[in-house]
């Protein structure tokens, strides 16, 4: 029990830091809280990512090297996305070399720095609008969960991570490429053959619960339907006594 609370305090205190360190994109701007429940991510894996991410922003900020450059990073099941703006073709190879040395665990790097000065407030400003409205748009639809796919937006090109099926990943794509301002979509999903069982079974069970609740719903109004009508009936009869005049004979 101690290890669980420990853990999600660990998250939670995780994501309080990564909120206030713009230099990690990826953690939702919709909700600031990670739906544990709902990430196919084992608690262990999203505490890996987020120290790795941590180390990573603590490196990038440290390194002398690296003071001319715009750096971001977006982590998911220890592979790691690093966007931003270098001035030279050296620092982008260092930036990625360095960063595998800083943090060995990390499996894989995605590297699309690009080469140019620092982006301004104002280009960051449209990168966050735009991946405000991919989460938000990620709400109205129904083929994937918000919380399988991690967004980052770096010079309007949407870069979308996580553990998907690749009916999911295209409805992702598809439906990320709907946001105002984006350039393109770059997917780096890890994809899965099929969802997995546990997801599958907390669906079934949820279908099964929602049709019961609506038959009792159903049976609820048909009850109140019936008494409704019951005293509509006794109404008319006492209407009818009251208004009945007996005279003798």
């Amino acid at each position: 029990m101690k290890k669980i609370i420990l853990s999600i305090f660990l998250i939670a205190n995780s994501l309080f830091l990564t909120s206030c360190a713009p230099a990690i994109q990826g953690a939702s701007t919709v909700s600031s809280v990670i739906s544990i429940s709902n990430d196919r991510r084992s608690i262990g894996k999203i505490l890996d990512d987020k120290t790795i991410a941590l180390r990573l922003l603590t490196w990038s900020s440290e390194d002398s090297t690296l003071s001319d450059a715009h750096l971001n990073f977006m982590v998911y099941n220890k592979i790691v996305l690093i966007t931003g703006e270098v001035p030279t073709p050296e620092m982008r190879v260092y930036a990625s070399k360095q960063a595998q040395r800083q943090v060995p665990k990390i499996s894989q790097i995605f590297n699309e720095i690009k080469l140019g000065p620092s982006s301004g407030l104002l280009s960051r400003a449209k990168d966050s609008t735009i991946t405000i409205q991919v989460e938000l748009l990620f709400q109205n639809q129904e083929v994937f969960h918000p919380t399988h796919v991690r967004v980052m937006t770096e010079d309007q090109v949407i870069y979308l991570m996580g553990a998907l099926t690749k009916r999911e990943a295209d409805m992702a794509a598809k439906t990320a490429a709907k946001a105002k301002g984006a350039y393109k979509v770059v997917k780096l999903f890890d994809y899965l053959k099929t969802r997995p069982k546990a997801e599958i079974e907390r669906d079934r069970l949820k279908a099964l619960e929602d049709k019961r609740r609506a038959e009792l719903e159903k049976q609820q109004a048909e009850l109140e339907a019936k008494k409704a009508d019951l005293q509509r009936q006794i109404r008319a009869l006492g209407s009818n006594t009251t208004g009945t005049n007996f005279s003798p004979e």
